[in-house]
């Protein structure tokens, strides 16, 4: 009995050491935690950004917002014409399927031809070599059949070549010229930013860092108006590439197809007279 009494005598001034120690503990880790709340936001809380685009336009002067409004009218004529010729690659496509198909059959010219659409560019390569091979009856002395429907179909294609042109070069200027004037606009910027800040004598981070950040906000905008310029630029190009081999293709075929005609025609017009 005597023991135990003693015993309990020693682990009660421990039991009552570790409590009040744990105690002590909690109320430290508690106060950690708040402090560090304080100091750091929540994860759940936007942190509000004061600069920016809004703010740029804002608080810009009118040689910013200028700058701001060139790059968007740049934008939306390289979307524009992107968009444009794409669809203009793609109709002609259409037409050269259309035209291969058409010219497969044992029909005359003239018929196969009415069968094209009206505002194919196709259609009229084809009316225009059968004219030419109806005017050709004053040049038989000076010149041959064969090269005078050459230079025809030459014509037609190289005609056909500069309308598939219009517009790569607002996109190659585009490119070209975006990432400097968003440069401009970030140089004037800086400009601004350093003639306000030596003004107001106060050079903090807290001055310099935002001004700054919103004036290379203008060259990320060139950037971005000048990169998908250059690449609908070449791809564009490509296709107009293989677009137009196919039409010296067709217009090979057409060459050929009008001689062979004529050829036909020649002797039954010899034997009727």
């Amino acid at each position: 009995m005597t023991q135990s009494l003693h015993s309990s005598r020693r682990v009660l001034p421990a039991l009552c050491f570790a409590l009040l120690l744990s105690g002590l503990l909690a109320a430290g880790l508690a106060q950690a935690q708040t402090g560090a709340a304080a100091i750091v936001p929540p994860a759940t809380e936007a942190v509000l950004n004061p600069y920016g685009l809004r703010s740029v336009w804002l608080q810009g002067d009118w040689v910013a917002r200028a700058t701001l409004v060139i790059l968007a009218l740049m934008s939306i004529l390289s979307w524009y014409f992107i968009i444009a010729k794409w669809l203009a690659q793609r109709q002609l496509n259409a037409q050269l399927r259309a035209a291969r198909k058409v010219f497969a059959g044992s029909d005359p010219l003239h018929r196969r031809s009415d069968a094209l659409a009206p505002l194919s560019p196709l259609r009229a390569m084809v009316e225009s070599a059968l004219q030419a091979a109806r005017r050709h009856t004053g040049l038989a002395r000076q010149l041959d059949l064969g090269t005078w429907l050459s230079q025809d179909i030459v014509q037609s294609v190289a005609s056909l070549q500069m309308r598939s042109q219009e517009g790569l070069s607002v996109l190659a200027t585009v490119g070209s010229t975006a990432p400097f004037v968003g440069l401009f606009g970030t140089v004037w910027g800086i400009y601004n930013a350093l003639v306000t800040i030596g003004v107001s004598g106060q050079a903090s981070i807290d001055k310099v860092a935002g001004p700054v950040g919103e004036a290379l906000i203008m060259t990320a905008l060139g950037l971005a108006v000048a990169v998908p310029a250059v690449l609908g630029y070449n791809w564009l190009v490509r296709r107009n590439r293989v677009l137009l081999h196919a039409v010296k293709g067709f217009g090979s075929e057409l060459h050929t197809q009008l001689l062979e005609e004529i050829d036909k025609l020649q002797p039954a017009t010899n034997r009727s007279a």
